[in-house]
């Protein structure tokens, strides 16, 4: 039952989401959570080892889920499940694309989901950024911890990095470094 479970959960993230794996994350959350498979920390410590591995984020982070959650055969039924529809989806607009694509409808679609996808990374940026910098929430001792500090300055540095055009490869090699350096000497 898992392994259907794991299917349709991720065929539907993959049918209904639009704009890639960033704009899937609010949806991959509340259905890993909803479905108890994983705590938010987990999800949210994947999706910094899924940015720093080769592949789609979505189909890192389904492959991921569905490994914890049903072994190789549920990683294999979660990755189908979120590729499958945008494999379809391609297939489909591909062949009507040339015909549709003046159509008044089609363009109309475009410009709503744009900002859409927007505000759907936005969300995602909100709740992981919640959940690194104020983990047990937002309060006052939040603000007297280390790891506040630590990960506020990293992040910092980082963006700079990410403003200078400073390949992202590199910036994800930096900002591991320095997140090993600082919890071995913090005793993380």
């Amino acid at each position: 039952m898992i392994l259907l479970d794991l299917f349709l959960t991720f065929f539907k993230i993959g049918l209904f989401t639009f704009g890639g794996g960033y704009a899937m994350l609010p949806l991959i959350q509340e259905e890993v959570i909803s479905h108890g498979w994983m705590p938010l920390r987990d999800i949210v410590d994947f999706v910094a080892v899924s940015e720093s591995t080769p592949g789609p984020f979505a189909i890192n982070i389904a492959t991921y889920v569905g490994t914890e959650t049903g072994g190789i055969l549920g990683a294999i039924c979660s990755t189908l499940g979120v590729v499958l529809p945008s494999f379809i989806i391609i297939l489909i607009v591909a062949k009507c694309y040339e015909k549709f694509r003046d159509s008044g409808i089609v363009k109309g679609c475009m410009t709503g989901l744009k900002p859409a996808v927007i505000g759907l990374i936005s969300a995602a940026v909100i709740s992981i950024g919640q959940t690194v910098f104020f983990p047990s929430g937002i309060t006052a001792s939040a603000f007297s911890s280390p790891e506040f500090y630590i990960s506020a300055a990293i992040f910092a540095v980082m963006a700079v990095l990410a403003f200078k055009k400073v390949n992202p490869i590199i910036i994800v090699c930096i900002s591991a470094v320095i997140g090993i350096a600082v919890g071995y000497s913090l005793g993380m």
